[in-house]
């Protein structure tokens, strides 16, 4: 059971990371700022992380239980709980406002990618 202390947190790591760099793109602020600050936003916010990480927090609230179940013969609910909180939301929120400023700062330094023209689409630049 070991190796659900180093999936889980790595899988919602991995999901904070694409909604940190969806954030960035979409030129919205870094996810901890967004939440302690923006009222009117915080449930929207909230709502959405929610959305991200269910599925890994209800596998890890089950994963905690068998886990209760094969080795302590019992179940413990509330540590189940606390479990999935630490191994599944706190990585997702500790990871998503760093990917967001790390990708703003390499747009900063490197410039925004721009994709290139398509082979139908008109040139707008006049050419005298």
């Amino acid at each position: 059971m070991w190796l659900r202390v180093i999936i889980q947190p790595s899988v919602s790591v991995i999901i904070a990371l694409r909604a940190g760099i969806g954030d960035a793109h979409a030129g919205r602020p870094p996810f901890g700022w967004a939440v302690l600050s923006g009222r009117t936003q915080r449930r929207a916010l909230l709502r959405q992380v929610w959305k991200d990480i269910a599925r890994i927090f209800i596998a890890s609230i089950v994963l905690d239980l068998i886990y209760q179940i094969a080795v302590l013969r019992w179940i413990y609910p509330l540590e189940a709980l606390f479990v999935a909180t630490f191994l599944a939301s706190l990585p997702y929120m500790l990871a998503r406002g760093p990917a967001n400023r790390m990708v703003k700062l390499w747009h900063s330094r490197h410039g925004k990618r721009t994709s290139a023209p398509r082979k139908n689409s008109p040139n707008l630049a006049v050419r005298k």
